[in-house]
């Protein structure tokens, strides 16, 4: 089959060259997605930390492929264009000149992430708006030769105006990526699967330990550390922003799938133990395990984390314990915080000695009701500052 001039320049421009990249990482996550990119095989001396990220050049397949397995960060963004603007009559000059019928599907429907800082330009909404019509014009939406019936895909453009310095970054990823599409439902405040992951990684966490996650809730902690031992990538079951674009090809995409999926692990006995004592908590993770990846490697039981004794579990072997405790509105107004947290260091001390542990804390007031030897590392999670209390018991 002959290939067209449109598909010859895809090739050229958008496969062929090397583009510049953004991994947008949450507070305190950059070094990890770091690690997580060289255990991957690319280039430290491509990587570049800056405010909330990392920068990286590669070409089109990398960034597809970080997509597919990286767990820490949020997004990742292809750099577009760099430019300077500091009247309407220039952005659109500027905007104008970006190929994008390169860049995005005919179909899209196009979403704006704007922000403005110290420039002329101040106005987030007038700049997208002036954005979007010219981009729209090129990819002929909304047009007479536009079917309407055609599904329309959701693509994100994300615009940076610093000192009159703009950036256009593409969204290659679409949902966060912390949705791996597992949960099929959720249960009062689930920690974030890419906070899950960064707290198993500062424990240390390996496909050699035994987990015990005894205030499951909806099992962020078990799915996580299941998709670590059975190497399952994180984003092996859902979908993304890339997946639309011109210059991606589905073969590729899926052989590279079916490749990862010859490294799955199975293990013979359950290595996860997760627990929790509310029924609509654990009706939840019955769902979310209903995956046979998940099932035979996750055990399930209706068990206080009280009256854990953690030897019976693993057999007398030193694993790793993870608590996600109640705080807040879901503790309740009965229960005393510094009581209660108090409570659960006496039950690690005396039953997990040697355990390599991770606590969720509401403040650092609270690892001095917990009693032990932790350190904080500040994590963001739903609006709110918190912290992540790591060490060995």
């Amino acid at each position: 089959m002959k290939t067209s001039s449109f598909e010859k320049r895809i090739k050229r421009r958008i496969i062929g060259r090397e583009h510049l990249f953004f991994a947008v990482c949450s507070p305190g996550l950059k070094k990890i997605c770091r690690n997580e990119m060289l255990e991957l095989g690319f280039s430290k001396d491509s990587l570049k930390e800056i405010p909330g990220g990392i920068e990286f050049k590669s070409k089109l397949e990398t960034c597809l492929l970080f997509n597919l397995h990286l767990r820490s960060p949020s997004r990742i963004l292809m750099r577009i264009n760099q430019f300077k603007a500091d009247s309407f009559k220039k952005l659109e000059k500027k905007i104008n000149a970006i190929d994008w019928i390169l860049y995005l599907p005919e179909n899209s429907n196009l979403k704006f992430n704007v922000t403005t800082r110290k420039s002329r330009l101040y106005h987030s909404d007038a700049v997208a708006q002036r954005c979007e019509k010219i981009i729209q014009d090129q990819l002929n939406l909304g047009s007479a030769f536009t079917s309407s019936s055609k599904n329309q895909l959701n693509q994100t453009i994300y615009i940076r105006a610093d000192n009159d310095e703009f950036t256009i970054s593409l969204d290659s990823t679409g949902d966060l990526l912390f949705k791996r599409s597992i949960k099929q439902k959720v249960y009062k405040a689930p920690l974030r699967e890419n906070l899950a992951f960064a707290m198993l990684f500062w424990a240390g966490y390996s496909k050699k330990d035994i987990l015990i996650d005894p205030m499951c809730g909806s099992g962020t902690f078990s799915l996580e550390a299941a998709m670590m031992k059975t190497n399952i990538p994180s984003g092996f079951f859902r979908s993304f922003a890339f997946e639309s674009w011109p210059g991606f090809s589905q073969k590729a995409y899926a052989h590279r799938k079916k490749k990862a999926k010859e490294k799955f692990l199975t293990f013979p006995e359950k290595q996860i133990f997760a627990s929790d004592i509310d029924d609509m908590a654990l009706n939840a993770m019955e769902q979310n395990i209903s995956n046979p990846h998940f099932n035979t490697i996750i055990n399930l039981c209706q068990k206080d984390f009280f009256s854990i004794n953690p030897s019976k579990i693993s057999h007398g072997e030193k694993g790793v314990v993870m608590l996600n405790p109640p705080y807040g509105k879901r503790l309740g107004e009965k229960i005393d915080t510094r009581s209660f947290y108090r409570e659960i260091g006496k039950k690690l001390s005396t039953d997990f000695k040697g355990w390599r542990t991770g606590i969720i804390l509401p403040s650092r007031e609270a690892k001095s009701y917990l009693g032990l030897r932790v350190e904080l590392k500040p994590i963001f999670h739903g609006g709110l500052d918190i912290f992540a209390g790591m060490g060995i018991i």
